[in-house]
């Protein structure tokens, strides 16, 4: 692989970074992007709006579905630029934007297209995934909600959980058991869900954080039209792993993890010569840091891996899973090191704490990254036995 941009790669760069720095809302320092979008909602939305005059809410979509049509190396220096100059994405919206969208896009009927694809790129529609269940998680395919076909609807009753943003989601995309007596794979059906429909009630779940992202949905003869299936009934496993490849290539930022180190280090010069400093009391938290530093140039290229393979038309499999992998627990390695770094400060909160005490919710929250889009023993044996053809247990 090339890692040096074309000609045509390298202008478009250099327009998008001059388009962020001229137009982008500028974050205070030391903010980060997502607190920067929180942090001005009026300016953010109509920072997103010069992004879609542009096509470049969803950049590597369609010409024809609202998006760029750009090849994937370049929506990966979209991205790229992005996260390095802090410009605000749209997050409440990645589920619609990365996974749902891209997933319509490949098995969707041009009427699903036409109607719920507009919606994710004006950002009218928040999209939630109804995929784990209590007793289903790493085993996704043992899933039991169940959808019986009812005339043109389907009528289901089970139980999702740790649905992100389903207090906030305008839709789901949703995985139901629809024949019982198939093989587990071959008897799931994939549906497109209004999340207003009478039988749907939304339960919080609050993360060791004490924030709200996670839900538990209850469904009680919940009827979906026939019209709403992705795909074909009984065959909605093979739409659902596009949208966990989709998943999983896109979890974790190299980019944005790189940013995190490098404060870390700011924030240990800057405390060099305190001596109650820890990296006065532990000079190994120093290996410790350029470890951290290798580590985001190992996920930079794996990064470059999957745009690569997308880029040539191939869906990355145990390619992506080996980016989510890596990705995850190095986030779980930045956030412990920030917490020997910080020391007694790092359980701070308030403005005044290192980072306004960011390092703590991150940590707390780090936990999630290794088990949301399939935990890591399930990317492991994905690599086993697809990237180096181990047997099954």
């Amino acid at each position: 692989m090339d890692f040096n941009d074309t000609p045509t790669e390298a202008a478009f760069r250099t327009e998008v970074r001059k388009f962020i720095q001229s137009e982008a809302p500028k974050p205070q320092k030391g903010q980060t992007a997502t607190e920067a979008l929180m942090g001005n909602w009026q300016a953010n939305q109509e920072w997103f709006k010069k992004l879609g005059s542009k096509g470049w809410i969803a950049p590597a979509w369609p010409k024809e579905y609202g998006g760029a049509g750009m090849t994937t190396v370049e929506q990966f220096i979209f991205n790229e630029e992005m996260a390095l100059n802090k410009a605000p994405r749209p997050m409440h919206m990645i589920i619609g934007l990365g996974m749902a969208g891209p997933t319509l896009i490949v098995h969707g009927t041009d009427e699903q297209k036409q109607k719920f694809l507009p919606g994710m790129l004006a950002g009218n529609d928040i999209w939630c995934q109804g995929y784990s269940e209590p007793e289903s998680g790493s085993d996704l395919a043992s899933l039991k909600t169940r959808a019986v076909r009812d005339g043109d609807d389907y009528v289901i009753n089970g139980q999702k959980i740790w649905t992100t943003l389903a207090h906030m989601a305008n839709y789901m995309i949703l995985l139901t058991r629809t024949d019982p007596d198939a093989p587990k794979h071959r008897g799931i059906t994939y549906f497109i869900l209004d999340m207003k429909t009478p039988g749907v009630e939304v339960r919080p779940l609050y993360n060791l954080g004490n924030s709200h992202e996670f839900n538990e949905v209850f469904f009680d003869n919940v009827r979906i039209p026939k019209d709403n299936v992705i795909g074909e009934e009984n065959r909605g496993w093979y739409a659902a792993v596009t949208t966990l490849d989709f998943e999983r290539s896109s979890i974790g930022s190299a980019t944005g993890m790189k940013q995190h180190v490098e404060e870390l280090l700011e924030y240990a010069k800057a405390h060099a010569d305190d001596p109650t400093s820890t990296l006065r009391t532990n000079p190994m938290l120093r290996y410790e840091l350029a470890d951290r530093m290798i580590e985001t140039e190992v996920a930079r290229m794996l990064s470059y891996r999957v745009a690569s393979m997308q880029n040539r038309g191939l869906i990355p499999n145990y390619e992506a899973s080996s980016l989510k992998l890596f990705s995850t627990e190095l986030n779980q390695r930045i956030a412990k090191s920030a917490m020997h770094i910080l020391g007694l400060y790092g359980q701070l909160h308030g403005d005044a704490a290192p980072g306004k005490g960011r390092w703590l919710s991150t940590f707390l929250r780090s936990a999630a990254y290794t088990i949301e889009g399939g935990t890591s023993e399930i990317q492991r044996n994905i690599i086993a036995q697809r990237g180096l053809s181990l047997p099954r247990d």
